[in-house]
């Protein structure tokens, strides 16, 4: 398959969310969403902030109550967006964005009637803020199921299409849609499907995902394939497990397709019977290691055998081969010099201190 160059992705409207942009070809961001109460916002603050370390650019909280509407205005000591997540109730939407929301994700679906939809998008035209249209598979109206015979990428994508329209006509296009799916095949064919037919910014995901484990893996198949077609414009990978393992899974995807740079690549061997070190260990704590190094772009090998190590990983810019007692630090396959095995690890973060 020819590689997809970042100029290939598909042009969308601007969307600005506080002091981010998505949209238009800027940077696709990456989304998680707090598990703490919003109710008690010294922890949901503190949870942000450990998200906005480990990679986060946009944040969402629940809001399911008036005390969680008005805890907003003390989250906003945070440094990055922060989207309110409204289900049902009208006024917790309008309640968010008085009380310092730069986004909200709503469903119109089940705000209500259009008076109550109206009033929350002339609430968000009035603070300048946008609306996030979101529509899951399984909150299909009834006759989009029987159109359609059930749940489908054509009945998900016409959901949120004439959701989309119903607050057009209200004067208001601030929006991002976003529709999601926990089927992957699914989800990749309602994302191309909607790609060609708006040209407002997507969020793309898939929900409820699962563990960090199976939800990794799906997440990984999903996003991969619909952004390497040049679609989607922020991410949010949904894990059942610490938002923080959401924000670096999403990372790494970007990575991987080449639309995000930075930060420490590490590659690693997957053992053998010649491997004659803990590999298992130092590749974890290697992996642990280098997140203090975003601000480097370079790859990091952690290999268990000194025979065929350096010489396997001569494109990586670093290394280190593991033999008995003993390991070797590499650069570009070459050898610079012995270190004991226990040194290893501090031996290899000398090296990336060098680099700046």
């Amino acid at each position: 398959m020819e590689e997809r160059a970042m100029t290939d992705r598909k042009q969308t409207k601007t969307v600005s969310i506080g002091n981010r942009k998505i949209g238009g070809g800027n940077p696709i961001l990456i989304q998680s969403m707090c598990n703490t109460k919003t109710e008690d916002a010294e922890a949901t603050v503190s949870q942000i902030l450990a998200l906005e370390e480990a990679g986060c650019d946009i944040i969402r909280v629940a809001v399911p109550t008036m005390e969680a509407a008005g805890a907003l205005k003390r989250l906003k000591q945070i440094h990055i967006p922060l989207v309110a997540d409204i289900h049902f109730d009208y006024r917790l939407a309008l309640a968010a964005i008085e009380n310092g929301a730069d986004k909200i994700r709503i469903n119109p679906g089940n705000i209500g009637s259009e008076e109550r939809v109206r009033a929350v998008v002339d609430k968000a035209k009035e603070y300048g803020i946008p609306i996030r249209v979101g529509v899951n598979s399984g909150s299909l109206e009834k006759e989009l199921l029987e159109k359609y015979h059930g749940v489908t990428a054509e009945g998900i994508v016409e959901s949120a299409l004439m959701k989309v329209r119903m607050i057009e006509e209200m004067g208001y296009d601030n929006l991002v849609i976003s529709i999601k799916s926990s089927d992957v095949l699914m989800c990749i064919k309602a994302h191309e499907l909607i790609a060609e037919q708006t040209a407002y910014p997507l969020h793309v995901g898939i929900t409820e995902a699962g563990t960090v484990r199976s939800g990794t893996i799906k997440s990984s198949v999903g996003l991969g394939i619909i952004l390497h077609q040049g679609i989607g414009d922020t991410i949010r990978v949904s894990l059942t497990g610490d938002p923080v393992e959401e924000v670096m899974t999403a990372k790494q995807i970007l990575k991987t397709l080449g639309l995000r740079k930075g930060g420490v690549e590490v590659v690693s061997c997957p053992t053998c019977g010649r491997t004659r070190i803990d590999l298992i260990s130092l590749a974890n704590r290697v992996e642990a290691m280098v997140t203090e190094f975003d601000h480097l772009d370079v790859k990091v090998a952690v290999m268990g055998c000194v025979v065929n190590g350096p010489g396997e990983a001569k494109e990586a810019d670093l290394g280190v081969a593991g033999g008995i007692g003993e390991g070797l630090l590499f650069r570009k396959g070459e050898i610079i010099r012995k270190v004991p095995e226990e040194s290893l690890l501090d031996a290899l973060r000398e090296e990336l201190i060098k680099l700046g």
